[in-house]
């Protein structure tokens, strides 16, 4: 692993059936744009609906498209240590460069228990891959806590990075007290990347980004230009990709005959549906997801029409790319039509 920008690349579907063909330029999408390394099969791949057949071809296809241009990481994490192992053991086989072990979810470990039981028995039968922790405690009820990680990283030199998205800077200053100045922290949360790679208590490695999914060339350039301690340069560019990132979770106040309620698309949900918006391979969630809202599908607009109005090269390269022309798309809506329920 080296630090740098790595995306957590979109699963894409037609039919509800993965669309390898859209996969693989998507892919290749990424590695002409100059990202560091793409992530299969994490959370923003909707690995929880994917079979575990669909999962190790998915993983398979981006260890082939990276091979010698950009690292592969691949998401093997379960809250069955077994299924992990299994996982583990294919994703060796196609020859990616490391795995992604998110926190055990609803069994809830403790943090003792996720690294003697889960962490450590995979760090110990592949030692040539890097083993990355994704520390995570919001969605998976349990956390992974900087002394453990210590301890696994002290045990088991493959355990050298971790993915960070506690969303908390005291845990991430923690983790580099714990672990010490050559171990590697990721940022997973695009809209904290900056404040935890400027962090001198933190010195974050880089990201791994959902917003890279479509400016994988302006999100790699920020991480090059903090890592090359130009962070003014680097928080301009930071402000303004900032609509971007505010996408990863849409939250919205709707009306209903009973009151108001939240509604909280929660990634990949907002993204495959901007995607869609800019005519890149995307298609919709798979259930549970769904859409989005009226209110959030504008949320989504206004967002990325910002960016095209006063940052328009960011999203030049998938205009290039794909062919596509962004403020016709931004404009008419034929090109969104589908992607929000008609009514709460």
């Amino acid at each position: 692993m080296k630090a740098g920008c790595y995306t957590a690349i979109i699963t894409p579907f037609i039919n509800n059936a993965v669309d390898y063909d859209g996969l693989e330029q998507l892919a290749d999408f990424q590695i002409q744009n100059g990202i560091t390394g793409i992530l299969a099969v994490g959370t923003t791949g909707e690995s929880p609906v994917l079979s575990w057949d669909e999962h190790n071809k998915v993983t398979e296809a981006i260890a082939k498209k990276a091979k010698g241009k950009c690292l592969c990481i691949a998401g093997t994490g379960s809250n069955n240590t077994t299924e992990s192992l299994a996982a583990t053991q294919h994703a060796a086989e196609v020859g990616v460069d490391a795995i992604l072990l998110v926190e055990p979810y609803y069994n809830g470990p403790s943090s003792l228990e996720i690294r003697k039981e889960y962490i450590a028995p995979i760090a110990a039968a592949y030692k040539d891959l890097d083993i990355i922790p994704y520390v995570i405690p919001g969605r998976t009820g349990t956390q992974l806590y900087p002394p453990d990680l210590a301890l696994l990283y002290k045990e088991y030199p493959n355990v050298r990075t971790v993915k960070e998205a506690t969303g908390s800077l005291d845990n991430m200053q923690l983790t580099r007290k714990c672990c010490g100045p050559d171990f590697m922290i990721l940022s997973g949360d695009d809209g904290i990347t900056y404040a935890m790679m400027t962090d001198p208590q933190i010195k974050g490695a880089g990201v791994i980004s959902v917003a890279s999914n479509v400016a994988p060339k302006a999100v790699t350039h920020m991480v090059q230009l903090i890592s090359e301690d130009n962070a003014s340069e680097a928080k301009t560019l930071m402000q303004k990709l900032e609509p971007l990132f505010d996408l990863v979770t849409v939250k919205t106040t709707e009306q209903t005959p009973y009151g108001e309620v939240s509604f909280r698309a929660r990634n990949p949900l907002a993204y495959k549906a901007l995607m869609s918006i800019l005519g890149m391979p995307s298609g919709m969630c798979r259930q549970p997801l769904g859409k989005l809202t009226p209110n959030a599908l504008q949320t989504v607009l206004d967002a990325v029409r910002k960016v095209q109005t006063t940052a328009p090269e960011i999203l030049a390269p998938v205009a290039e790319f794909f062919n596509v022309d962004i403020n016709e798309r931004l404009e008419n809506e034929k090109f969104w039509k589908g992607l929000a329920y008609k009514e709460y």
